[in-house]
């Protein structure tokens, strides 16, 4: 049996979240696998993203905030903010 670590994804709404984890290697058809409390980490890092809780999220993992971009013109460019799309005249 060996261990390795191994960085995890999750994505909620906006949100993304890098998860440190420790992976189980056994020379058997269910490995690889997660610890149990790797895997309860993520489901609670999924969970505070869900409900928004950036604060309890990054306490076990590193958050992102997404945002769309507009390709055009060949060139990718950032999407303005939803409050900003509306003209103001």
């Amino acid at each position: 049996m060996t261990r390795r670590k191994k960085t995890k994804y999750v994505h909620e709404g906006k949100y993304m979240a890098e998860v440190e984890v420790e992976l189980i290697v056994h020379e058997n058809e269910w490995s690889p696998y997660l610890t149990l409390e790797d895997a309860y980490k993520l489901d609670d890092v999924r969970n505070a993203l869900r409900r928004g809780d950036l604060t309890t999220a990054a306490k076990n993992a590193v958050i992102y905030e997404l945002h769309p971009i507009t390709i055009g013109s060949g060139i990718a460019q950032p999407s303005a903010p939803a409050d900003a799309r509306t003209s103001r005249r």
